[in-house]
């Protein structure tokens, strides 16, 4: 992926460096490390005018699963691109973009090498205007909260507290939070920093 490499040496140099970190995850779960439409997302950190940052949960989550928010990014679709469109769908908000905050690789537990599993790439969005709410109802989202950055490793926690069994419908909710958890305790680095 030569493009999305030149991309994201721009992304850096236009809204900084990036930690960029590669991080073992439980692989046996799907949604969204397997979904052929995407094979990274955006992670959206969006600070309010207060300073703190949103967290979204959407109605078939395990309860108290707040997490950010993230978007997938199609094939072929520029990181920029759809951090703005995601942040947008999701959160109804204007937003600008601050600081390009991670690069994370995912590899399956015990393969630390090959081609990752998936991507995130996490950013600090300052709220500038609109009212919040999902344009996108396929989203599924909720209900927001607010937190400070500095709770953002008490949220990676929750995450990776989550049972298997949290709801009927999936059986792998402890992989997914554990996957989840990754991108808040990286943010929360970053943003100290």
């Amino acid at each position: 992926m030569p493009e999305t490499r030149r991309e994201i040496e721009r992304l850096a140099g236009r809204f900084g460096q990036p930690l960029v970190i590669d991080s073992p995850i439980p692989d046996y779960f799907d949604d969204p490390i397997r979904k052929p439409d995407r094979y990274g997302e955006v992670c959206m950190v969006v600070r309010r005018p207060s300073g703190a940052v949103l967290l979204s949960i959407k109605t078939f989550y395990p309860r108290g699963a707040y997490r950010l928010p993230t978007g997938g990014i199609a094939p072929g679709e520029p990181i920029l691109d759809a951090l703005l469109r995601e942040t947008h769908e999701e959160t109804g908000l204007r937003t600008e973009v601050r600081r390009f905050l991670a690069q994370i690789a995912y590899h399956g537990e015990g393969e630390a090498t090959g081609t990752p599993l998936f991507h995130t790439f996490a950013f600090l969005l300052d709220e500038t205007s609109g009212t919040l709410g999902a344009l996108d109802a396929s989203e599924q989202i909720e209900d927001w909260r607010e937190v400070e950055t500095a709770q953002l490793p008490d949220v990676a926690a929750t995450l990776e507290n989550i049972p298997d069994r949290a709801t009927p419908e999936i059986d792998n909710w402890s992989a997914w939070g554990r996957f989840r958890a990754v991108v808040h305790r990286v943010a929360s680095e970053a943003l100290r920093s």
